[in-house]
Parts: structure tokens; C-alpha cells; sequence
């Protein structure tokens, strides 16, 4: 991973598996909780910081149950 871009586009924790969490996020149409929600499980383990991946991930959800009550 010589290239600049890459490293910004595609650093190695964005790939882990055959798809991109983004392909899948704008693919279930999750929007922007639930699409951080499932980003950062996804990478939690990759990226050398689980337990802090672990609590951002529930932060997200915990807003997104927040939001949809008060609707």
C-alpha cells in the first residue's frame, strides 16, 4: 500500500472479507446510526482497539433507540 489514496480510501481494516462494510451499509440502506452501528463491529477486531470499536458501535445504537422512541 504505497499510494496515498489508499491509505485513506482503503486502509487494511476497510477489508476484511470479500466487500467493503460501506458496500454493505449503502446496500441495506442503514443510514448514518445503524451504518456506524455495523462499522464499527465489523472492524472492531481489525483495527486494534475492540473495546473502544465495541462501545462507539453501542453509543450509535443506544441514539438510534433514543431517536425512534421519541418518534
Amino acid at each position: 500500500m504505497n499510494d496515498p489514496a489508499e491509505t485513506i480510501d482503503h486502509p487494511p481494516h476497510y477489508n476484511v472479507g470479500p466487500i467493503e462494510v460501506i458496500d454493505a451499509i449503502e446496500a441495506w440502506e442503514l443510514g448514518f446510526h445503524l451504518g456506524n452501528v455495523v462499522k464499527y463491529v465489523a472492524r472492531a477486531a481489525h483495527k486494534g482497539e475492540l473495546l473502544a470499536d465495541l462501545k462507539k458501535a453501542q453509543w450509535y445504537l443506544e441514539r438510534e433507540i433514543r431517536r425512534r422512541e421519541a418518534n
